[in-house]
């Protein structure tokens, strides 16, 4: 069904598009396929063509405050026909450039007011459909609370080659931000299982002499392949052809198929969409792009080295460099690199 939700409410918006409210504080509307007690969701536009979406709501009932812009605004509103005056919780997005975004937080009240019933007339004291909006919007602003410092420029730049590594297996798979475990704690950066690949970005000539974390960040998969990304970068200040990680993540939005869990992603990776305006100011040239297949002679150091060295594996917390500016290894073609790229693909069908 949420597939169709998404499908239903973009469809309305856009007739509704075609023909914005005549006046400031009106609205076009259109019913949604999902019922409540007090009649049907609405998709909704303003006459500056902002997007809403209306929960039907007892005229008694008091809507939660704090959310008014500048990008969500939630509030009460009541609407009257010739027929029908019902008051509703109208929660509108103020931003067109989220618009998409938007969306994908409408399919979820959409969905989960479809999955906890609360369309068909709930018990006194029981869910509600404005409860049910309050739980996903509750979800979804726990990705943009304000936690900790924003990101440094060293942070910046490797979250930059994480991107471009997810971007470039976006455009053949738009669901392919599923393999992105580095925001999550996994030890390589994006993985199937089977095969994995690890990303290092930096800025500065000190790019090749990459920084190891733990003794396994190197390591194979179990009958897998492991390949190394390498990226060197610039700071730039001409728009093109740098760009910034916030240019990253507006392209990774238009290419994935999961706009939710991306963001979900990219908030454990420590970025927030709040910090955005400070962030397209830090904008990066990729001046070098080096791939490796890191074999068992790569200059590493694994679990499996300890051992055979009769050092304990207790040890913890190893941190180390590896010098790849003297060959051996020797950076990969880009023939192996597509082909590797397109196995981790496989590995998700």
């Amino acid at each position: 069904m949420k597939g169709a939700f998404r499908a239903a409410v973009e469809e309305r918006w856009r007739d509704l598009t075609d023909t914005p409210a005549s006046a400031p504080h009106r609205l076009r509307t259109a019913p949604l396929p999902v019922a409540t007690a007090s009649g049907d969701l609405l998709a909704a536009v303003d006459h500056g063509g902002h997007r809403h979406l209306l929960v039907p709501i007892a005229s008694h009932q008091r809507v939660r405050q704090g959310l008014d812009g500048p990008v969500l605004q939630l509030r009460k509103r009541p609407l009257e026909d010739d027929e029908v005056y019902q008051t509703y919780a109208d929660l509108g997005c103020l931003r067109h450039d989220l618009d998409d975004v938007f969306t994908g937080l409408c399919e979820d009240i959409l969905e989960e007011i479809h999955a906890t019933g609360t369309g068909t007339g709930p018990a006194p004291g029981g869910p509600s459909p404005v409860r049910a909006l309050y739980r996903v919007l509750d979800r979804w602003q726990s990705l943009f609370r304000t936690r900790g410092s924003s990101l440094t420029v060293d942070q910046l730049a490797g979250l930059f080659g994480e991107l471009t590594v997810l971007n470039r297996l976006l455009e053949s798979d738009p669901s392919a931000h599923r393999l992105w475990g580095g925001p999550t704690g996994h030890r390589h950066d994006f993985t199937t299982g089977r095969d994995a690949v690890e990303v290092k970005a930096s800025t500065g000539n000190d790019a090749l002499r990459i920084r190891v974390h733990g003794l396994r960040q190197l390591e194979a998969p179990d009958g897998g392949a492991l390949q190394l990304c390498c990226f060197r970068l610039e700071r730039a200040s001409e728009p093109v052809p740098s760009a910034s990680v916030v240019d990253l993540v507006e392209r990774a939005m238009q290419l994935c198929d999961d706009e939710s869990a991306l963001l979900g992603l990219l908030a454990q990776a420590g970025y927030r969409s709040v910090d955005a305006g400070r962030y397209r100011s830090v904008r990066f040239l990729v001046a070098d792009e080096r791939w490796y297949d890191v074999r068992p002679d790569f200059p590493r150091l694994t679990a499996t080295d300890l051992s055979a060295a009769d050092v304990p594996i207790t040890v913890e917390n190893v941190h180390y460099t590896v010098d790849l500016t003297v060959e051996p290894p020797r950076p990969l073609p880009s023939s192996r690199v597509e082909r590797h790229l397109a196995s981790l693909l496989e590995g998700t069908e």
